[in-house]
C-alpha cells in the first residue's frame, strides 16, 4: 500500500476538498453557523466589541482558501490513510457536485 492516492484518488480527493472549502466558508446554507463561529451579532457596531480581532481573524482564516484549504485538504489525504476506501467513498459525492457546480458557471457564461 503506497500513501500517495492514484491520479483518480487525487482528483476526487482534491474534488470534495475544494468543495468542502466552499461549504465551509461561502455557501448560504452555512451562513448561520458561520455567523455564530464569528460572534457576529446583527447589533454589533464597528469598534464596540473586544472581540474585534478574534472575528477578523478567524473571518479571514475561514475565507481564505491557501489557509482553511490547506487544513481542509490535510483532513481529506489524513482521512484517505487511515480510511482509503471509506474516504473515497465520502469524496465522490462532494466531487460530483463541485463537476455540477463547474458546469453550471460554465453554462452561465
Amino acid at each position: 500500500m503506497t500513501n500517495v492516492p492514484s491520479w483518480w484518488e487525487f482528483f476526487l480527493l482534491g474534488l470534495a476538498a475544494w468543495r468542502t472549502y466552499r461549504l465551509l466558508a461561502e455557501d448560504t446554507i452555512l451562513e448561520r453557523p458561520r455567523r455564530w463561529l464569528l460572534r457576529l451579532d446583527p447589533d454589533w457596531q464597528d469598534g464596540d466589541d473586544p472581540n474585534e480581532e478574534y472575528r477578523f481573524e478567524w473571518g479571514a482564516f475561514l475565507t481564505c482558501p491557501y489557509c482553511a484549504g490547506f487544513w481542509i485538504s490535510l483532513a481529506w489525504w489524513g482521512a484517505w490513510l487511515v480510511w482509503p476506501h471509506a474516504t473515497i467513498l465520502v469524496a465522490v459525492p462532494l466531487a460530483i457536485n463541485a463537476l455540477l457546480i463547474g458546469a453550471h458557471k460554465l453554462d452561465e457564461k
